[in-house]
């Protein structure tokens, strides 16, 4: 089993719409980067946990925990001209997207803050990519000892 953070602005889809899905699964769609999709094509398993991250939001951080229920399959959303996540160049013979099925496994009854990670980035969390400068990836791994600490934070 893998862990993973994956990051989604909760004005878009946060933990309440998770929360307030059928079975409170849902289908983790809309990645158009080639690196987090090769993540979840090639590297995504059912039973991977995930930390539910709020971003570009006022309080960034950890709302919670997902876990995965299905692997890696074709990105419906891009297929459809309809849809704000369309790729004209995806086609169902070369699927060029991909996403997971997540289930929502447990809300924090607080947000581990982004400050409340930063205060262990150069000791219990140095390396967490989250904390990296520059790092614009929506879904990164995360390492066990991160994750065991970051729960700790509770």
């Amino acid at each position: 089993m893998k862990h993973w953070l994956m990051k989604s602005e909760p004005s878009v889809f946060g933990i309440d719409d998770l929360a307030k899905a059928p079975r409170r699964t849902s289908g983790w769609d809309g990645v158009r980067n080639y690196q987090v999709r090769n993540m979840l094509r090639d590297e995504f398993a059912v039973g991977d946990l995930a930390f539910f991250y709020h971003s570009s939001c006022p309080e960034p951080g950890i709302a919670g925990v997902i876990k995965v229920v299905k692997a890696g399959y074709p990105d419906a959303t891009a297929l459809d001209p309809k849809h704000p996540n369309h790729d004209p160049t995806a086609s169902l013979d070369t699927p060029r997207w991909y996403q997971v099925d997540v289930r929502l496994e447990q809300r924090f009854s607080r947000v581990i803050t982004l400050d409340e990670l930063r205060a262990h980035e150069q000791d219990k969390l140095h390396g967490l990519r989250v904390l990296q400068r520059g790092n614009r990836l929506s879904i990164t791994p995360v390492d066990a000892a991160h994750w065991r600490f970051a729960l700790s934070l509770l």
